[in-house]
């Protein structure tokens, strides 16, 4: 289930949803937080299971439960089916049906759409970033009530995230490139891989996101403070992939790596605590 992926992917829910609620609950945070880490596991958990015959052709997943044999193939799918359905209906009966329905998508998405075209097309990236921005908007969803809302809070959150994972994802597929062409998966978005076209690319995303960030300040949701915040970690977060694209290194990368789970948390707590 990843439960350490699945732990940075729902902070983001939980705090979003402190952003976006003018009367905090704590039952709907944990509703949140639970139903939120069962649907991140479930998808993880069917990956693995789509995946299980090429995780065991890389370093990096080849002891996971099913290529050791620890789990069979049936033990997997039960823990998957279970946790997702599980999750969706959490979200669903405990939080609003809007939230359930987001959740579903992000389930469906990742695990049907993202999984299969890691191996066609590097356009697999912008298809993953979709379910994977979706658990801000859940927490901004989740501050609503009735049926939920998307509001334009909620695609605001989305939207940063969103860009946010392209260079996030790039400097893990730079570090893993390798690893990565023993399974055929295509992560890089350039067909030479490790090459300066594809540190352009990352550099130009790190840069968007600086503006991207700005907008829920320009909408009035959150305030100067969060603009300073966002403009320095973006600043930083641009720096490293400038040394990225200037020596191409895997030490480079590994640092925008680590500077990228740095960037989401300490920009949606600045979004945080300026509107608190």
């Amino acid at each position: 289930m990843k439960l350490r992926l699945a732990t940075l992917v729902v902070v983001s829910a939980g705090i979003c949803y402190g952003i976006a609620t003018d009367n905090f609950e704590w039952g709907i945070f944990a509703a949140l937080i639970v139903g939120g880490t069962l649907l991140t596991g479930a998808a993880n958990g069917f990956n693995e299971v789509i995946e299980r015959d090429l995780d065991a052709l890389m370093d990096r997943t080849k002891m996971r439960p099913l290529p050791t044999g620890r789990m069979t193939l049936l033990e997997a799918l039960v823990v998957a089916v279970t946790t997702g359905a599980m999750g969706i209906a959490i979200l669903w009966q405990l939080i609003n049906p809007m939230c359930g329905i987001l959740g579903l998508i992000a389930l469906v998405s990742y695990a049907l759409v993202y999984t299969p075209l890691k191996r066609i097309t590097p356009f697999t990236v912008f298809v993953g970033a979709i379910p994977g921005a979706i658990p801000p908007m859940l927490g901004c969803v989740a501050a609503t009530e009735g049926f939920g809302e998307v509001t334009h809070l909620a695609w605001l959150m989305f939207a940063v995230q969103f860009i946010w994972q392209f260079p996030h994802f790039w400097a893990i597929a730079w570090r893993m490139h390798d690893d990565y062409l023993r399974a055929g998966f295509k992560m890089l978005p350039s067909t030479g891989g490790r090459d300066r076209a594809s540190a352009f690319q990352i550099v130009v995303y790190t840069l968007g996101l600086i503006p991207i960030s700005l907008l829920p300040i320009f909408f009035g949701f959150v305030g100067n403070i969060a603009a300073v915040v966002a403009v320095l970690a973006g600043g930083i977060f641009a720096k490293q992939a400038i040394d990225l694209y200037r020596s191409l290194s895997l030490d480079d990368a590994k640092k925008l790596m680590f500077g990228s789970f740095f960037y989401l948390p300490v920009v949606q707590l600045a979004y945080l605590f300026d509107k608190i």
